[in-house]
């Protein structure tokens, strides 16, 4: 396992370098001008020493090579620094958003916490709900709980965070008035009170993202239990006396558990793409509010940036769900 381990790390690095290199391609070939925004009274020449500023002067591979360096090489210096006391990183310049002037890894360590205070939530109560409603559905196959399961899952996965979202802020906050309809970022939580606010202002954006990933969640937990329940070694397991609780809670529930695995891994980092929508929604001034402002700003090392931020989560929790399998079953082997 350590040795299969190694090795997709290693695969790794290539896989992004190339991965970073087609986000770079793209964005550079996306109509727009950074310096667009500009007042007209700015003279040109004026403009121009701007324009070099930021590096727009430069070929493309230039940029590209700077980039690559900035976030591979001296941005671990940073957070080394940070975490130690150290200087590696001092003097060395860092990636800089072109909208506030500023390094862009510091703007994404100050936005991480307030998306991860709702996405965090929402996925981890997903789970626990999702799990075992698609347990029970299948265990109670075309019940009634299975039947409201399934029509429930429809419509969570059908409907967009965009209408679910506004259509909870109408019926909780416009008409009911239970919680506000905008997030309050600026908020601090340092007592009981305070934590009770914040569990207010999330519980309407982690109820609409919870509800499309339980929908998704839950389908694909009832499918896997019903391939498995209806396996040999659960009739051989029931013909030999094991209670009905140990034959689905131990035996099939941990063979069921295999390719559900691949969509809860698979799925963190989709639900960072997911959230930008329901951030939007709610004005969570998290890492999609940041995209999305980035990209209206035409700010480039912004969006390429946490672009290739997403594209580094799907490929480490594709290694977590790799890792996970050897552990839920041990046939699968990595030599």
């Amino acid at each position: 396992m350590l040795n299969f381990t190694i090795r997709r790390l290693v695969l790794a690095v290539p896989t992004l370098l190339f991965i970073s290199l087609v986000i770079f391609l793209l964005l550079e070939l996306a109509p727009g001008d950074p310096m667009a925004q500009v007042p007209l009274t700015v003279p040109p020449e004026v403009k121009e020493k701007m324009r070099e500023a930021l590096g727009l002067g430069q070929p493309m591979h230039v940029r590209f090579w700077k980039w690559i360096v900035q976030f591979f090489w001296i941005e671990p210096q940073v957070l080394v620094d940070a975490i130690f006391g150290t200087t590696f990183s001092e003097g060395d310049l860092r990636v800089i958003s072109w909208q506030t002037r500023s390094p862009v890894m510091d703007i994404v360590v100050q936005r991480i916490p307030q998306t991860l205070w709702v996405v965090g939530t929402a996925y981890v109560v997903a789970i626990l709900i999702a799990l075992p409603i698609g347990i029970y559905s299948a265990y109670r196959q075309y019940s009634w709980f299975d039947q409201m399961g399934t029509f429930v899952s429809m419509v969570g996965f059908s409907v967009p965070p965009f209408f679910s979202g506004v259509l909870v802020i109408v019926i909780f906050s416009v008409q009911l008035g239970w919680f506000p309809s905008i997030y309050d970022t600026t908020h601090v939580v340092n007592s009981w009170d305070s934590f009770v606010v914040q569990l207010k202002q999330m519980i309407m954006p982690v109820m609409v993202l919870a509800l499309q990933i339980t929908a998704q969640l839950s389908r694909f937990m009832r499918a896997s239990m019903l391939d498995n329940l209806n396996q040999d070694y659960v009739r051989t397991a029931r013909a030999k006396g094991l209670s009905e609780y140990t034959v689905v809670m131990v035996h099939v529930l941990r063979n069921s558990m295999i390719p559900v695995v691949t969509v809860i891994a698979l799925g963190i980092p989709a639900i960072f793409g997911g959230a930008i929508i329901t951030e939007q929604v709610f004005k969570v001034n998290g890492i999609g509010q940041l995209l999305i402002g980035a990209i209206q700003a035409n700010d480039l090392p912004m969006v390429q940036t946490l672009t290739f931020i997403f594209a580094v989560l799907i490929v480490l929790f594709n290694l977590i769900a790799d890792v996970l399998y050897g552990i839920l079953d041990p046939r699968i082997r990595y030599d």
